[in-house]
């Protein structure tokens, strides 16, 4: 078998992995940008919403897609409220101080983590996907005939991994959209530039801080729930979620949401090919060097604006 089939299973394979991680990077980037906090509980948030997915989909029954369709909408609602409240009764109190919101969101890490232990239990769960036609991987191969398209048995994808990017890309636009061209987005990023001046320009400022940690948090969840078909939904699943989207935030540039897709794109790519070809250890010991190498040649990130 040569070798092309094998790099394309593993390039769509990464491209899975970027398109839930720049929808979980850019909420975590989103956080930080306009409100300067680090928010540790992140990947918490993310497993909240696989959680809560199961849960939706076993309580609701019935055909998959049904389930699955009201997980996709409910949970990262679900999500992003309990996200609203955290700010509204913790971090408001705390006047986002970057090194006591820390401390505060690694305690919440830990809440959300047992409490999630106790009502849900130590087993991971399933999710059925909605829909899963098996698509196999084209090829085109040089033999004595001349060139001819090959289908290579064993070798494909579903239909269904392929939506997952696709609904990624169309949630990254959204939240583009978003911060580029309405009156919330622009709130958000005259909040972001100056907090100050925009409190005296008359801007909800707090408000503004609990809708983007929301935001952040909802982001999180929804990529969960697209992803739990793939994965199963299990309370520790949050650790490697947050630990790649640090380094994707690091690596793009804190605050900088074109700097994190570019950044996911480019972590997932290579995870995808390296966990395939030799090992996901590699890919995540090689993705730590690459943060190092940032940090040491151009700390601000690739996209990060240079400090004055």
């Amino acid at each position: 078998m040569e070798l092309g089939p094998y790099l394309i299973l593993a390039s769509l394979e990464g491209a899975i992995t970027a398109a839930v991680l720049a929808l979980t990077a850019v909420g975590l980037s989103l956080v930080f940008g306009v409100m300067r906090v680090v928010n540790i509980a992140h990947g918490e948030f993310f497993m909240l919403g696989a959680v809560i997915a199961w849960w939706i989909t076993g309580m609701i029954g019935g055909p998959p897609a049904v389930g699955f369709g009201v997980a996709l909408i409910v949970a990262p609602l679900m999500v992003g409220a309990i996200a609203v409240l955290a700010d509204m009764t913790i971090l408001k109190r705390l006047d986002y101080d970057p090194e006591r919101t820390i401390v505060a969101t690694i305690g919440l890490l830990y809440i959300i983590q047992q409490l999630t232990l106790m009502s849900y239990g130590p087993d991971a769960h399933p999710v059925t996907a909605p829909f899963n036609t098996r698509l196999a991987i084209p090829w085109v191969a040089h033999g004595e005939g001349g060139w001819t398209l090959i289908w290579p048995w064993g070798l494909g994808t579903t239909s269904y991994k392929l939506a997952v990017i696709g609904a990624a890309v169309v949630v990254l636009l959204g939240v583009w959209l978003m911060m580029a061209r309405t009156k919330i987005g622009l709130l958000m990023r005259a909040t972001q530039q100056d907090r100050d001046m925009a409190l005296a320009f008359g801007i909800p400022v707090e408000r503004i801080y609990a809708l983007v940690f929301g935001m952040g948090a909802a982001l999180a969840a929804l990529a969960a729930v697209l992803i739990v078909p793939i994965q199963q939904a299990h309370y520790l699943m949050g650790g490697d979620p947050l630990l790649l989207s640090f380094i994707v935030v690091i690596i793009g540039g804190l605050g900088s949401l074109p700097g994190t897709v570019v950044a996911a794109v480019l972590i997932g790519l290579s995870d995808g090919i390296i966990s395939v070809f030799f090992s996901p250890t590699l890919a995540k010991i090689l993705a730590t060097l690459l943060v190092a190498l940032v940090l040491i040649f151009r700390p601000q990130g690739l996209f990060g604006a240079r400090g004055r």
